[in-house]
């Protein structure tokens, strides 16, 4: 955190937002994924044969945030965590949540069920035609919108892209416009922001979209998992949201239509 609020200052970022991962479904990994994992991961793998990510520690998250805002007082420094499939997991996303107050929450979809089997993303496109997974996420994001009220931002809503296959051609995300246009309404609707991920393909389409639905506001998010990460690409983000219609407020913490 330390490393990446330095970043932050020697790029002149006036704030910086940590959403810390909480992923609480346990995922299926094929067995030559696990083979190939880390020593560290394949020790996550629990007696079900099911990845579990490790336990949000919410007591050293807190004091490395008060560490920083310290160590930071020209920094904007926010709080946040990051829900993965919240709607999966009402009990356990409502106690973290009630145990500290989080300035920011994000919802995302990282998984996909496919029988008995919780499917990371990625994995997904080793047993499932490319098009069936994208409709698929696009389909259980908005049944995540619709169904869970507990975040303000919805997170990188193309992450299926990420890793979309060679062999299944270019990604081309206009081919999804019905499927994400139902995901977008439905946000919109809520009155809640979509955030730009600047590791997605398809900033600029879903902006578009995401406008003509009827969104008020967007933030940016550069998934920064490393402190040279921190605002990648904000620039383009930033320019393309003008052009889409948005308006920088609250600092420019937070884009909203002109």
């Amino acid at each position: 955190m330390e490393e990446s609020c330095r970043r932050a200052v020697a790029l002149g970022v006036p704030g910086v937002a940590f959403t810390e991962h909480v992923d609480l479904t346990p995922w299926t990994i094929p067995a030559e994924g696990i083979a190939t994992m880390p020593a560290e991961f394949r020790a996550m793998i629990g007696a079900d044969g099911r990845f579990h990510a490790p336990a949000f520690d919410v007591a050293g998250y807190a004091e490395a945030i008060d560490r920083c805002r310290v160590r930071y007082p020209q920094l904007t420094i926010r709080s946040g965590v990051e829900l993965g499939e919240p709607h999966w997991h009402r009990p356990q996303v409502r106690d973290l949540l009630a145990g500290y107050p989080f300035d920011r929450i994000i919802g995302s979809l990282h998984s996909l069920v496919d029988g008995t089997a919780f499917l990371v993303v990625d994995r997904a496109f080793d047993s499932q035609d490319a098009d069936q997974v994208m409709r698929g996420y696009l389909e259980e994001a908005r049944r995540m919108v619709e169904s869970s009220d507990v975040f303000e931002v919805l997170g990188h809503l193309d992450y299926p892209l990420r890793a979309w296959p060679a062999q299944a051609g270019p990604v081309l995300p206009e081919r999804f416009e019905e499927q994400f246009r139902a995901v977008l309404k439905a946000l919109a609707d809520t009155g809640r922001t979509l955030e730009i991920n600047t590791r997605g393909p398809a900033g600029p389409m879903l902006l578009t979209w995401w406008r003509d639905c009827g969104g008020q506001s967007v933030s940016f998010g550069s998934d920064a998992h490393d402190p040279a990460q921190v605002a990648s690409d904000f620039a383009a983000a930033a320019e393309q949201a003008e052009t889409a219609g948005f308006r920088p407020t609250r600092g420019a913490e937070l884009w909203t239509r002109g």
